[in-house]
Formats: structure tokens, C-alpha cells, sequence
């Protein structure tokens, strides 16, 4: 066995591209020697800290870690460097567990979503909703993912995952150019039950709802049936509809396959 190798022997040895072995000769890990000609000359003593920095990069190790462990190398040290990276590990598996748990309640909200049957009136008791939201005039869907990806950005900290979150809007139904239209005064996502700070609170009451598949375009007559409906029924009613979008652009770019509910709140 040779006392010393070059740096293409140990490149190809170790899988080690040169640039990094000359980032660890910066950085003062390893310290070859130079042959007559400037060449470098890896050592024994080199090769034994490459095993050291191969396993340790292994597990995800940074080299200030990793040279702080070769200043300081003992039996305490190893054993406190195997600790820390077990509790890494240990956070690593908890959030996978979360995630899992929130991809399952996806699967499981889809599903359910997948199966419900549009086109029919309900009314519904349902408790107060916590709700953080934007408020933005909006005329075109266009400007609805772009409201939409704007209050994301502002609530990150409060979204637990944006692909589970429940996305709504305000509508109210205004004549432009001798036609109704829906015209969107904000965006809100509706937080968990919990929620301990939020914007403004959905009331507790009792909804009239319906569902429907397929394109934006419908929502104006659709809200108009319902507001129809309601007046029908002598029901008082006590807000503005607002939409959900159950289904829409996050889970699929079929528009036949979206899925909206409208509510109103009624007396």
C-alpha cells in the first residue's frame, strides 16, 4: 500500500469530485502535502478523515459539524454528534408522520368531495368559522389565483398545508354594461375550529347551500337561483354569498371535474 496518493486516485476512490477536495483543503479538513512538481499528496491520515467525512455526510452533516468533530474528535464528542443527529432524525420522523396525516385527510376530503351530489338545496347548522383573508375587487378568475397565492404568502406561519386549505370569496352580484356578473370583494381561508388568531369569524347559523361541478362561468346563475330560492322560501337573508372552492385548479385542470358550494346565511 502506498503512504501517498494524488488527488485524481483519491477522487476516483472516494467519488470525491476534485473541486470538493480542494474545498476541504481550504477549509483546512484535509492538508496535503506538495510533490516537487505542486502536486498534492493525500496521506493515510487524509484517507482516515475522507471514511470520517463520507459516513458523517452521509447522515447530513455540515462540514462546520464535521470539521468541529475532526478539531475535537473523542469518545464524548462522537457520542454527543450521534445525539444530535438522532434527535434530526427524530424530527425528521415527525414530520413525515404529519405529512402523511395531512396527505390521508386529502385523499380522504377528495373522496368524500368526489361523491357529493350538486345541483340540490340544503340548509345547513354549522358554527362559527375562524378565517383570515384579502380583501381585493375582483372581476376575473385571473385575479382570483392571484389573490389567492397573495394571502398564502401572508399567512404562511397559519397554513398548516396550502393543498388541504379551504379557499372562499365574498360575491355580490353587480350590473355592468346592462348585465349581471359576479364581482368578488374578497378571499378567505377558513382556519381549523381552534384558530387562535384570526381576521374576522363566519357566524354561527344556519346556511343555505348547494354545490356545483364545472366552470366559473355558471356562478352568477347559480347565485341568482339561490338568492331566487330564498326569497321563495321567505327566508331573511343575513349576509352576502360567499363560494368554497372544494375542487378547483390545485387538485385538477379539468374543469367538469371543480367543484364549488355556494352559502348564504338565512334567518
Amino acid at each position: 500500500m502506498k503512504d501517498y496518493y494524488k488527488i485524481n486516485e483519491i477522487s476516483k476512490l472516494y467519488g470525491i469530485g476534485v473541486d470538493s477536495l480542494r474545498y476541504y483543503e481550504r477549509i483546512g479538513i484535509l492538508k496535503p502535502k506538495r510533490d516537487v512538481n505542486g502536486y498534492r499528496l493525500y496521506s493515510l491520515k487524509d484517507i482516515y478523515k475522507l471514511n470520517i467525512i463520507s459516513d458523517l455526510r452521509g447522515l447530513d452533516f455540515s462540514m462546520k459539524q464535521i470539521r468541529e468533530y475532526l478539531d475535537h474528535q473523542s469518545i464524548d464528542n462522537t457520542l454527543a454528534l450521534l445525539k444530535e443527529e438522532e434527535d434530526f432524525i427524530a424530527e425528521q420522523l415527525k414530520s413525515l408522520k404529519n405529512r402523511k396525516q395531512i396527505i390521508k385527510e386529502r385523499m380522504a376530503a377528495l373522496t368524500e368531495a368526489s361523491g357529493t351530489k350538486a345541483d340540490i338545496y340544503t340548509v345547513k347548522a354549522l358554527p362559527e368559522r375562524p378565517c383570515v383573508r384579502i380583501n381585493e375587487y375582483i372581476t376575473r378568475d385571473e385575479e382570483m389565483d392571484f389573490a389567492v397565492k397573495k394571502l398564502h404568502r401572508k399567512h404562511e406561519s397559519k397554513i398548516r398545508d396550502f393543498g388541504n386549505q379551504a379557499i372562499g370569496a365574498t360575491v355580490a352580484l353587480e350590473d355592468i354594461n346592462n348585465g349581471l356578473i359576479n364581482v368578488y370583494h374578497n378571499v378567505f381561508f377558513i382556519l381549523e375550529p381552534a384558530a387562535a388568531v384570526y381576521d374576522f369569524l363566519i357566524p354561527k347559523g344556519q346556511y343555505l347551500s348547494c354545490h356545483y361541478r364545472g366552470e366559473y362561468l355558471q356562478s352568477t346563475e347559480r347565485i341568482r337561483d339561490m338568492l331566487n330560492l330564498a326569497r321563495e322560501r321567505k327566508y331573511q337573508v343575513l349576509s352576502d354569498p360567499f363560494e368554497i372552492y372544494i375542487i378547483d385548479n390545485r387538485e385538477t385542470m379539468k374543469q367538469e371535474e371543480f367543484l364549488t358550494e355556494i352559502q348564504v346565511r338565512i334567518f
